[in-house]
């Protein structure tokens, strides 16, 4: 795949309390999933999963991610 033919995602990262992980997910897109112990892994990890869930053809996402937002509670 060259660079014109290279598709973007946005992951979600957050670390597993229990295990110390990392935990990456793509939001709307089922089955991308993974975790590492890094997160130059965990970004190894995802572009596998996503190259092979895209081998069964373009997705159709569930959802779409807009951002972060913070809020503030007292």
């Amino acid at each position: 795949m060259d660079s014109n033919d290279m598709k973007n995602f946005t992951a979600v990262v957050e670390r597993d309390s229990v295990t110390g992980l990392l935990v990456g997910h793509v939001p709307g897109f089922p089955g991308a999933h993974t975790q590492a112990e890094s997160l130059d892994e965990l970004n190894a990890n995802l572009r596998e999963v996503i190259a092979m869930l895209l081998e069964d053809g373009e997705p159709t996402l569930e959802s779409e991610f807009i951002g972060t937002q913070s809020v503030a509670v007292s």
